[in-house]
């Protein structure tokens, strides 16, 4: 008999003479749903609307429960309305899709039978390069040079949204994805029939928490394992600990949402935050806009959180109302919220699993760097951040100490010889990232100081490579409204596209003199961004020094030229008639601001321009094709059908000894593990792709090929800044074949091992993964045949990931790291796990058989959260997994795997 104890409860309101009703979760499970966090009272809601009968009642009992200790080791489903994903994770997971549609008509199945069930958004936005810049038809120059370099891509995504249901792309120039995403996609509260319920949504890609800052509960998963949801399997997760970051106060006069953010992400990272959710509470969210809340959800995975969420209040009617939603659609948010109990009481103490304090009227100026984005340090002190690297020129006459070195006004290159750079030069100075270009309030604050700098004749240093690439082109037009878009292209600011640009590591060739400098070992130069990751070889695969910052401090280190400068003291340059100009005589104060924006902001820009940059007839008019199964073209280096996109079981547990094939460090990133920058010309990537007839010198960034697996196997693990204790001192992209004690491309030797039989396994310490969500990161791993790896601790979406490919990830047991383990040629790594001894955080025997005969047991983890995740690994992944069901769907199923296997 159906346990009924949880059914849900409803309730309704009238608005405007229009009746409405929800779910009344208060009601249903009694006075404590107020001590929940709002994040679970929204996983609450999900879990009454979607499930049924026993799973649902044990559901909403395991939420309610949590209260007792503000934890629990329970897992439920969560079913998002919604996906989200971007056009260089959006490929991968399509071709996957593709393949699987191959597979399908090769088992007898209609190809048309697979189709996502939810729908999906993609957004063409990470493959913008910034080539033309500090003119003003950049932005036209950009986006022709990545259609042109992007067309085979892009003619299979349109290939997708007409053969595929619940697809629709999002051409580029539209935006960044988060940008839509608020401007453009989010209800806040979804409508249907007189029927509420809040808009919940995944995305694709680590900083989709932005869409948090306007209360919409989303967060970013892995490609694969959005696929299951788009499938309709729902994303099992363990209740999360939430983290309550309590607000007081208010920010003060001159410091930015981008300080805020910093400061949030540097308290959280130090206490060790990783995975949780976190939330805002307290009286100091109601002194922040929709869109400084914005810049600091955006940051959550910075800050090692799967959400950063701020609850509905006013400040998110005022953003739905600047962005042209409806009247009637903003009053209806606002009534949903309050009558379900999930808007936010700045009163309010819910229960939360720990709490930190954040005094706003404390938080200052800051910048991040220059490698990590937790590292926080006072804007001031990049000189005695950089010193500490004492880097010393080369091949060049000394210079004065920067503190002797006055600041000049740049020469004139055709009248003067080149001047010297100073040692820390600024490269790149881009004001980018959805992270801070969504918030237009920071956007006026640049252009407002571009704007004094210019009346002050100050020009950027020729140098420096500045770029603005906004998140969205309604960007264009508040700028321009409010007189402040010539004034940023006077001191070197032109937009150059709307995408994710130098954040993502698309930020073209640096400047020839940078180049020629850097050739002669005379700087060690430095790039300032408003992104919000600085990881070596992130913003460019040269550079290893950057620091994050807000969008008005990036015009005013690009001024000065050189990163050692101590903008709090020093003159940030002198202007041509002689005057010292300081950043306090740049710097606009709120009132400015704000009257800048009411000229500037019109709401009906947001729509509009979308609509007309989706309406791009470049885009329009790709050919594609009209097949229900994708033609590949087997001479293509774009797009290529991959081997793990086939049916039947592929399981990787068992028991076996496997051969490391690399042995790593910390905070390896998903840069590291699958780079997205330029593919370097002198790279055994490009070796490859010239042999397969492609032009060295054109050879796009990594992120363009995602959809050929040769070539994603090739580079993974190819980063210069990559470690590998195994093999110190190797070539880029090698490591040790143990046998034979060759040295050789990864790739070889993996497969190498592979032609032996033997098994492979990889080592790393702690954070594992940590950056980007990318699933190639783990499908890397998976083609050159990686088991399982064994880490001190993994970021979260990269586990997934991991699991998604069938790769078993373990926790090494505390104190034990890959230094403590010692790893050297000729020791293997015996794992025993079978998959019918598999659970969820199970207890794993390895032991460690030494190359002279010794044997050392240790007992690892594994990083497993769900049931679901254990049927993944059973499966061989997520691909594998959804073809089964399809087939079994139609009668075909392959056999689940059985036990030991």
């Amino acid at each position: 008999m159906e346990n009924t104890n949880a059914s849900p409860r409803r309730t309704g309101f009238t608005l405007d003479g229009v009746a409405y009703t929800h779910i009344d979760s208060a009601a249903t499970v009694g006075p404590d749903y107020h001590r929940l966090p709002v994040v679970l009272r929204l996983l609450l809601e999900n879990a009454l609307r979607n499930m049924q009968g026993v799973e649902r009642d044990e559901a909403v009992a395991e939420l309610m429960a949590w209260l007792a200790h503000g934890t629990s080791e329970a897992e439920i489903a969560f079913q998002p309305g919604r996906v989200l994903m971007h056009d260089t994770t959006s490929t991968p997971a399509l071709v996957d899709i593709a393949a699987m549609r191959d597979a399908l008509d090769e088992a007898g199945v209609d190809p048309r039978a697979l189709n996502p069930v939810l729908p999906v958004d993609v957004s063409v936005d990470h493959s913008l390069a910034v080539q033309a810049y500090a003119q003003p038809d950049a932005a036209t120059q950009n986006l022709a040079l990545e259609l042109r370099r992007n067309a085979e891509r892009y003619r299979f995504l349109r290939w997708a949204s007409k053969a595929l249901s619940n697809v629709r792309i999002h051409p580029p120039g539209t935006g960044i994805m988060h940008t839509i995403n608020l401007e453009q996609l989010a209800t806040v509260v979804c409508h249907d029939a007189g029927v509420l319920h809040p808009d919940m949504m995944i995305g694709t890609d680590s900083h989709t928490p932005m869409i948090n800052g306007i209360g919409v509960l989303g967060w970013g998963v892995g490609g694969l394992e959005a696929q299951t949801v788009m499938f309709g399997m729902p994303t099992l997760l363990r209740i999360p600990d939430v983290i309550g970051v309590r607000l007081t106060g208010k920010l003060g006069p001159g410091v930015t949402a981008t300080d805020l953010a910093l400061t949030v992400t540097q308290r959280l990272r130090a206490i060790q935050v990783s995975g949780e959710f976190v939330e805002f509470f307290g009286p100091g969210v109601a002194t922040l806009s929709a869109g400084s809340r914005c810049v600091v959800a955006n940051m959550a995975p910075e800050y090692g959180a799967t959400t950063g969420y701020f609850p509905i209040d006013g400040a998110t009617l005022d953003y739905l109302r600047q962005t042209g939603r409806d009247e009637v659609h903003i009053a209806r948010v606002g009534a949903y919220a309050e009558s379900a109990g999930i808007a936010l009481d700045p009163a309010a103490h819910p229960r939360y699993t720990r709490e930190i304090e954040i005094a706003l009227d404390q938080v200052q100026m800051h910048v991040a760097g220059p490698k990590r984005p937790q590292d926080l340090h006072p804007y001031r002190q990049t000189r005695e951040i950089l010193a500490a690297l004492n880097f010393q020129p080369q091949g060049a006459p000394q210079s004065a100490s920067p503190a002797d070195r006055a600041p000049t006004p740049p020469t004139d290159p055709a009248s003067a010889p080149a001047p010297a750079l100073p040692r820390h030069a600024i490269a790149i100075a881009a004001i980018t990232s959805c992270t801070n270009t969504s918030d237009p309030r920071l956007l006026i604050a640049a252009g407002l100081l571009a704007r004094k700098a210019r009346r002050a004749g100050l020009t950027v240093p020729a140098w420096v490579k500045t770029s603005l690439g906004p998140g969205s082109p309604a960007a264009a037009d508040y700028l321009a409204r409010a007189g402040l878009l010539d004034d940023l292209a006077a001191v070197g600011f032109d937009i150059v596209g709307y995408g994710c640009t130098t954040c993502i590591g698309n930020s073209g060739p640096l400047p020839q003199a940078v180049q020629d400098a850097m050739a002669a070992g005379a700087i060690h130069p430095v790039a300032v961004l408003s992104g919000n990751r600085n990881f070596t070889g992130r913003i460019h695969p040269d550079l290893d020094l950057g620091f994050l910052m807000s969008p008005p401090l990036v015009i005013a280190f690009a001024l000065a030229g050189d990163a050692e400068r101590d903008l709090s003291r020093e003159p940030v340059q002198v202007a041509p008639d002689g005057h010292a100009v300081h950043l306090r005589d740049l710097w606009p104060d709120d009132a400015e601001i704000d009257a800048a924006l009411v000229q500037g902001l019109r709401a009906d820009d947001f729509a509009r321009a979308f609509r007309i940059a989706s309406a791009n007839p470049q885009w329009q008019a790709l050919q594609s094709p009209d097949t229900p199964r994708f033609p590949w073209d087997p001479a293509s280096t774009a797009l290529r059908r991959p081997p793990f996109a086939a049916a039947g079981p592929a399981s990787q547990l068992g028991r076996y000894a496997a051969w490391p094939l690399l042995v790593l460090g910390d905070d390896v990133t998903t840069d590291h593990l699958s780079p997205a920058s330029a593919i370097p010309p002198d790279s055994l990537i490009a070796d490859f792709l010239v042999a397969q007839g492609d032009d060295r010198d054109d050879l796009n960034v990594f992120a363009s090929r995602r959809g050929n697996w040769e070539v994603m196997m090739r580079a993974a693990f190819y980063s210069k800044s990559l470690a590998n204790l195994l093999c110190p001192g190797a070539p880029v992209g090698h490591t040790l074949h143990a046998p034979s004690g060759r040295l050789e491309p990864i790739w070889e030797a993996a497969d190498h091992y592979r032609r032996d039989g033997d098994a492979v396994v990889l080592l790393a310490g702690e954070r594992f993964g940590t950056g980007s969500s990318r699933d190639w990161a783990a499908k890397g791993q998976r083609l050159l045949g990686i088991r399982a790896v064994l880490a001190v601790s993994f970021e979260r979406i990269h586990r997934s990931n991991l699991i998604g490919m069938g790769i078993l990830p373990l926790r090494l047991p505390a104190g034990v790291t890959p230094q403590t383990l010692n790893i050297q040629p000729g020791d293997r790594i015996d794992i025993d796990c079978p998959a019918d001894a598999l659970a969820p955080r199970q207890a794993v025997a390895v032991r460690v058989l030494r190359a002279d005969g010794r044997q050392e047991p240790l007992t690892a983890t594994a990083a497993v959260e769900t049931q679901l995740e254990l049927r993944l690994l059973r499966m061989g992944g997520v691909i594998p997994a959804i073809l089964a069901d399809t087939l079994g769907a139609h009668g075909q199923a392959p056999a689940e795997p059985g036990p030991g296997s």
